[in-house]
This record gives structure tokens, sequence and C-alpha cells, in this order.
């Protein structure tokens, strides 16, 4: 492994996974709609097709319930599918592969098959495209047993965690935030991997707790620096999987600091942070708490199409700063 320092974009760093896959991997190929000329709806996949050929990078047909499909039958006879959806809202059209065929089959079937397929989702707000094109909806998925969800928030978790999605022998969905795209920052040469089943504190801190899943990692990040100039010492775990859930770091970072925040895009009610609010309750972390766990998500609405509402749909970090002054100065 080459470990010289360099950087690259969220985008850059998911096509050199791909590449770096499918050199070391004859079984692996791409699939999804406008992948090969075109290069990805986000230009994630570029020039591939050329080099790769397009036996290996397969434009599948406007169909997300077939393409999926295709995926899932291509996974079982051996082969190591990477699938993109050109947004993560059109998951809902191929619920069927995902949820009842490639959730399912490895228990079906005794163990006898496993279902390697890695399907990719651009996902969230903030690029103005609307309620059909702007959902966070890991939460769907991660309520499916038999998957794997991830969402990794910055180019080097990108990169490591596509290459173990590629390795792992069971279905693995990565949730890539849109706006991550050109968010640069250090990715390692050759080949790497980052664990899918692994939290990572990316601040310490001794007040309060912040759990964030992908883009609201980098806004728990920014108002912790803000919030330490006030004498708040913040803790930012970035949740990297929600399925499965790194419960020893969150619980240990709460039995540290005594308070929790949940901050996540997706719609707040049946979301990730019910989910580690309920954790925490059923852990011996309750017992150590100082103040009621406080959840930030998305508003129950659509995502919506003016951008100045867009914005408000979901947590900002004057929101996380209010939150935490809250928490701290015993308000909550």
């Amino acid at each position: 492994m080459n470990a010289v320092p360099r950087e690259l974009s969220y985008s850059q760093a998911i096509q050199e996974a791909m590449a770096l896959a499918m050199e070391a991997d004859e079984r692996v190929i791409l699939m999804g709609e406008d992948i090969g000329v075109y290069g990805g709806a986000f230009q994630v996949t570029g020039d591939l097709i050329e080099r790769f050929g397009p036996d290996r990078v397969m434009d599948t047909p406007i169909s997300e319930l077939g393409g999926a499909g295709v995926a899932v039958g291509a996974a079982v006879t051996g082969l190591r599918p990477i699938f993109e959806f050109q947004f993560s809202d059109f998951a809902a059209l191929a619920m069927e592969q995902i949820v009842n065929q490639a959730a399912k089959m490895r228990y079906m079937l005794g163990g006898a098959v496993s279902v390697p397929v890695v399907m990719r989702f651009p996902a969230g707000s903030g690029t103005g495209a609307a309620a059909q094109h702007s959902q966070s909806i890991e939460a769907w998925l991660g309520h499916v047993p038999g998957l794997k969800v991830i969402q990794p928030a910055t180019p080097y978790d990108v990169k490591g965690m596509l290459l173990a999605a590629v390795a792992d022998p069971d279905p693995v969905m990565i949730f890539e935030h849109k706006l991550l795209y050109k968010m640069k920052g250090p990715v390692p040469e050759g080949y790497y991997t980052v664990p899918l089943n692994k939290a990572e504190v990316r601040r310490e801190g001794g007040d309060v707790t912040i759990v964030a899943t992908s883009i609201m990692v980098h806004k728990a990040l920014e108002a912790a620096e803000k919030l330490a100039e006030e004498g708040i010492s913040v803790e930012v775990v970035d949740l990297r999987s929600i399925r499965p859930i790194d419960r020893e770091t969150v619980i240990a970072s709460v039995k540290k600091t005594s308070r929790l925040i949940c901050v996540y895009e997706g719609v707040k009610t049946l979301g990730i942070g019910a989910e580690i609010s309920a954790m925490i309750a059923e852990s011996e972390a309750f017992d150590y708490l100082d103040a009621p766990i406080v959840r930030l998500g998305g508003s129950e609405t659509p995502i919506p199409y003016n951008p100045e509402l867009e914005k408000a749909a979901v947590p900002q970090m004057p929101d996380i700063l209010a939150a935490a002054r809250d928490l701290v100065r015993g308000v909550r």
C-alpha cells in the first residue's frame, strides 16, 4: 500500500475504489442507468467504460426494478455487481428486489447462496432537486434484516468502505450524500478497507455527545468548533454505519459526556435518532444521562423545491448550536 498523502474529492474516491476493485477481481462489474458513456448522473463512474469496456460497465434500461433484479441475480451466480441508482429516491421502484430478494435469499436458502451485491444511492437535499430526488431514505433499508447500510462522510471512508462492501459476501447499501461529491480530503493510494460496522470519534469532548450521520457530521464538527469558543466541549461521533450500529462506541461516548444529541437528515419520526435513543435507554448508559436525549432530524414534510424552504427542512448548524447550549445549560 502506498500511503503518499494526497487529496481526492468524494466522487473521485468512489471512482478509484471501483477501479481498484475491478482490477483486482474480474467478477466485479458496474451496472446502472447512464453510467457508461455518460459517466453517471453525477459523473462518478467517469471514464471507467473506456478502461474496462462495456462488458463490465453496463448501462441498464430505465427500470430500477429490472436493473436491481439483474444485479441481484448476477450476484447469486458468482459475480460481484455494483449497481448505481441515479437518485436514492428511485429505490422505491426496486424494493421487491432489495427487500424481498437480496436481503432474504441467504436465509431462505439455508445459507447455500450469498448475494454479494453493492447498491449505491446518491441521497439527500441541497441541490434544488425537489421532493422526488432529495430524500434521505437510509432508515427504510436500515429496518431490513439481511442488509448492511452505510453512510460514509469523508473521501477516505467512502473509498475504504466501498472496497469493504465489494468484498463482503452479503448485500451492502451505500448512501452517498450528493453535497459530499465535491468535498475533498486525504485519500491514500492503493487498496485499503474501512470496517462496515465501526463508528468513528471525529472529535473528543466532555460535555455533550453528538452522534451524526453523513453530511451532518461536518455540520456537527463546525458547530463543535464554535461551541468550544464558548467553553462547551463536544464529542462528535460519526456513526458511518446504521446497520449494524456500533453500540460500543456510542454508549461509551454517552457514558463519558452524559448528554446526547442525534443529528441526521432523514425525517425525524421513526428515524435513526429514535433507534439511537432507544439503544441508550436500554443500555447502562441511561443511568449516566444528565438531560433528555435530543433528536435533530428532518421536518415532517417532503423536501421543498424553494431553496430557503429546502434548507429549513433539514437540521442546520444553528440548530445544533442551540440544542447543545440548551442541554449543557440545563434548559431542556
